[in-house]
């Protein structure tokens, strides 16, 4: 079976600082692009970022860029999303997603429609 499990949420205060970590096993993660998602309650599900196969071009919301970085470390099967300078906004659940077979970022992969498979999520919260 495949698994992603997210880590790495929590309470932080404003301007604070997480590392999410999305963790796959089952697989080989180098094959596929990682996209993170997020869900505030009765918001609709965003894209954040996503990132090529092998690590060498990322996307990020428009909205979030500068604050939020992606990275991957394919030897842990691991991917990673580090947020700074958090606001109340950012309050959401978090979640990583995989889509195997293609290995380049594109419009798509801010689309969660886009990925067949999702990790369970980590609550993020920001107040304080």
């Amino acid at each position: 079976q495949v698994q992603l499990v997210e880590s790495g949420g929590g309470l932080v205060q404003p301007g604070g600082s997480l590392r999410l970590s999305c963790a796959a096993s089952g697989f080989t993660l180098e094959n596929y692009v990682i996209g993170w998602f997020r869900q505030a309650p009765g918001k609709e599900r965003e894209g954040v970022s996503c990132i090529s196969s092998f690590g060498g071009s990322a996307l990020y919301a428009d909205s979030l860029k500068g604050r939020f970085t992606i990275s991957r470390d394919n030897a842990k099967n691991t991917v990673y999303l580090e947020m700074n300078n958090l606001k109340p906004e950012d309050t959401a659940v978090y979640r990583c997603a995989t889509l195997r077979g293609v290995y380049y970022t594109g419009s798509y992969c801010l689309d969660a429609t886009s990925f067949p498979s999702w990790g369970q999520g980590t609550q993020v919260t920001v107040s304080s």
